[in-house]
């Protein structure tokens, strides 16, 4: 079976899927079957029907599964959306569309995307002005103490969600190029080492800026995520752990730092250590009714819709937002939290198969990276899986509390239409690498001009190990303390 055709059979499940999950919504929310679930199923694969056909015809060797697994978590996404509110559903399924539309936009103008590489440094300006953008006066925004979005009029997006990519983009060009000399030429001072200062600064220069940026505006989320991705290239690039474990250390003082100074990082450490204490912050309440909700799921959880998620008659509070903005006992259940209301309705194992699909994800991203014909190829393919996955473990470590907990979206999962376009984009340069990559050879020229099908003369194959075997013997007779001759070449050599 082809790739293409193995995809297209990946895809029926997840529209069944969609399907499934959406009647079930219905069945608690009426008590009834109505053919609309069959309808939305049958939207969703048309949509995913309409990105194969494309993919079929622009990247035919393109790797079968990387679309499936998104779309099955889309789907998933769509689904616990529906379940929340209809209205979060259909916003979130126009901007699926939208994506999907870009993905293909990305493709068509992006021929070749090894162009981004002449243009590393100005893609990585880019992307360090879009990490300013939400503490320009007028048009940023502030959410939960941090500055996320900017708001132009209807249009209000994340502009960190791209960042990330223009950022992955430069640290692959960079490290591409550098890489040998920041291995080759490095100096080991008391166990460690140390790269040269004129290849490494300008690394760190966009490196430091972003992180600069990220704690202006103080989005802890994406900060970790970017961090991680640096480190992950750069170990990828140089095979110096040395790099890695330097990197932690900078990473744990400059939190210490940050924990100490900033009022909201502080807040969100306290809350971390301890959500139960007497002197909690307020904010400790997510947390806790996370961890509840999650406990409540057990095994198996309560099933789709049957979770107590909305405050019921008099003990809504006065809102002046629609639910889930208020009125939700689960504090932001269709962005931070969106993981827990998963665990306490489809249970643990629901919530392990959706970590499953993300790992899944994760594994094709890297065996694009190792299967890539070129540096820059295999460095671009493994930061943009290492930024995508990092996302999930930062968004789902916080909600199980193994870390502090961050505003960054779960990928293709949670509400939010920044999140969702960028991880489209990604999700193309993505396939556009593993379609180069798959690609079979292109003939030799001296081979072109046979038929389809016939064999190729065996006096046409270079057999490389009998010039090896013939350049030893004219070393060996080349001895002017043993009266060989240079003219004395191995037979066969001389018409080679």
């Amino acid at each position: 079976m082809s790739a293409r055709n193995r995809e297209l059979l990946a895809l029926l499940p997840v529209a069944v899927l969609v399907t499934v999950g959406f009647t079930a919504v219905f069945i608690v929310e009426s008590s009834q079957i109505g053919d609309l679930s069959l309808i939305y199923g049958g939207y969703f694969l048309a949509v995913c029907l309409g990105v194969h056909l494309f993919i079929r015809a622009r990247l035919p060797y393109a790797d079968p599964y990387l679309f499936p697994l998104c779309a099955l978590l889309a789907a998933i996404g769509l689904v616990m959306l529906f379940r929340i509110n209809d209205e979060l559903a259909l916003k979130q399924a126009s901007i699926y569309v939208a994506g999907a539309g870009l993905l293909a936009v990305t493709i068509l103008l992006l021929r070749d995307y090894h162009v981004l590489e002449r243009y590393r440094y100005l893609i990585a300006t880019v992307g360090i002005l879009l990490l300013m953008a939400p503490r320009l006066p007028g048009i940023g925004s502030q959410v939960n103490g941090a500055y996320l979005g900017i708001d132009l009029g209807p249009l209000s997006f994340q502009p960190a969600e791209v960042a990330k990519i223009c950022v992955v983009i430069f640290l692959a060009s960079y490290l591409r190029e550098k890489r040998e000399l920041l291995t080759i030429t490095a100096r080991r001072v008391a166990g460690l080492t140390i790269p040269p200062l004129k290849h490494f600064g300008p690394l760190l220069v966009v490196w430091g800026a972003s992180m600069l940026m990220l704690v202006f505006i103080r989005d802890l989320g994406s900060s970790l995520m970017f961090f991680g991705a640096f480190l992950a290239l750069l170990y990828i690039a140089t095979g110096r752990l040395s790099y890695v474990v330097a990197g932690l250390v900078l990473f744990l003082v400059g939190a210490w730092v940050m924990e100490q100074a900033v009022a909201h990082v502080g807040e969100r450490v306290d809350i971390w250590l301890d959500p139960w204490g007497r002197d909690a912050p307020s904010g400790a309440g997510q947390i806790q009714q996370s961890l509840f909700a999650q406990a409540d799921g057990g095994l198996f959880g309560q099933g789709l819709g049957e979770s107590l998620l909305k405050l019921p008659g008099p003990f809504a509070p006065d809102c002046a937002q629609p639910f889930p903005d208020c009125g939700s006992i689960l504090p932001a259940p269709h962005t931070d939290e969106i993981y827990a209301l998963i665990v306490s309705e489809l249970g643990l194992f629901g919530a392990a198969a959706l970590v499953v699909a993300y790992a899944l994800i994760a594994a094709r991203g890297l065996k694009t990276a190792v299967m890539a014909r070129d540096g820059f190829s295999k460095l671009l393919a493994a930061g943009l899986t290492a930024v995508f996955a990092l996302q999930a473990v930062v968004i789902i470590g916080g909600v199980v509390r193994l870390i502090p907990l961050t505003g960054v979206t779960l990928p293709f999962v949670s509400f939010g239409g920044s999140s969702v376009i960028a991880n489209m984009i990604l999700l193309g340069l993505l396939l556009m690498i593993s379609n180069d990559a798959r690609r079979p050879p292109a003939p030799p020229a001296d081979r072109q001009h046979l038929g389809v099908g016939e064999e190729v003369p065996q006096s046409m194959i270079f057999d490389w190990a009998k010039v090896r075997r013939a350049d030893h013997a004219v070393v060996q007779r080349f001895n002017p303390l043993g009266g060989g001759h240079a003219h004395q070449a191995a037979p066969g050599f001389a018409h080679r």
